[in-house]
């Protein structure tokens, strides 16, 4: 309770499939976010001071890593998760 995951769109790569989808579905961003994983896949939520160490064992052992957002306070009437940047990042 009281927490929310804060996702920013640029920080990893919007696979082609997704754009695709975008474009002949005519599918919101919005709803692209809320509906697809958009790319993501695989999620490790860690404490900030342990993000370099994970990375670097994800990232030795053959895994791609992305930092894609942070765990924030959620104030009142706001969404379980956000993403920003969706328009600068997808259709850039």
């Amino acid at each position: 309770d009281g927490l929310m995951a804060e996702f920013e769109a640029g920080a990893w790569p919007l696979p082609a499939v997704f754009r695709w989808l975008m474009m002949a579905g005519g599918v919101a961003d919005q709803e692209m976010a809320r509906v697809f994983n958009c790319g993501i896949g695989m999620a490790v939520i860690v404490a900030p001071d342990d993000v370099a160490g994970i990375s670097e064992l994800l990232t030795r052992e053959g895994e791609q890593v992305y930092r894609v957002g942070r765990v924030a306070e959620r104030q009142e009437g706001m969404p379980g998760a956000i993403v920003n940047g969706m328009a600068r990042a997808w259709h850039g």
